[in-house]
């Protein structure tokens, strides 16, 4: 397990727009772009293989959006390199952290000075949500799925952890980015839960209005 002390002052950053990456889940990525090749072969030459995952923030930053004060750092832990020279690969989400501010350099993508501080929870075991209603919860996400069309396998959503089940929804379901981001910054599974079912109700009420209007 890694402690807070191992990991680095200074990252690199990739800001993605609807990427949510959260402690202990893991995220599978396509790299393409030139500036991000280089980020991840400079990440495969650490010893962490670490890089930031930041919702971009309207607010334009030094070379583009701004970033969101909180991301989430993941490390490469699967990659695979396509013929023509793209990258697969895989975080797994170590821990939350809070930009202090970025670093001006000559590497074609950002990096940023982050405080890991507030964030020692992100590096424990896995949460428990002791309030959790799984079967409720179910009924209201079937209800979800039906709306959109979407299908699941629901054996699997029955019986995964507390944590598994949530941090994977927050992660795959298709939110608007600062929504996103709301998720990411709940201080615990118990308030990301909570955060989680407002969305999907809210979504599900957006689109029964949207029918109406038609």
């Amino acid at each position: 397990m890694i402690k807070q002390t191992e990991l680095p002052d200074t990252i690199a950053i990739f800001p993605l727009a609807g990427a949510l990456l959260l402690p202990r889940s893991r995220l599978p990525l396509h790299i393409f772009e030139p500036r991000y090749l280089q980020m991840i072969e400079d990440a495969l030459k650490t010893d962490g293989r670490v890089i930031g995952m930041v919702q971009p923030n309207p607010v334009p930053g030094r070379d583009g959006p701004g970033l969101h004060t909180i991301g989430c750092a993941g490390r490469i832990t699967q990659f695979s390199e396509t013929e023509d020279g793209r990258y697969m690969i895989t975080l797994g989400g170590v821990s939350r952290f809070r930009v202090v501010k970025e670093v001006e350099g000559f590497s074609p993508y950002r990096k940023c000075d982050v405080s890991w501080d507030g964030f020692e929870r992100d590096l424990g075991d896995e949460e428990a949500d002791k309030g959790f209603q799984r079967k409720s919860f179910l009924d209201l996400l079937g209800r979800y799925f039906d709306a959109r069309g979407l299908s699941a396998d629901w054996s699997t959503l029955k019986e995964a952890d507390d944590e598994l089940l949530i941090n994977s929804l927050s992660m795959m379901l298709d939110f608007d980015p600062e929504d996103k981001q709301a998720l990411l910054e709940a201080p615990s599974l118990q308030t990301r839960r909570e955060t989680l079912v407002t969305l999907i109700e809210y979504n599900m009420r957006s689109g029964q209005d949207d029918g109406m209007m038609q």
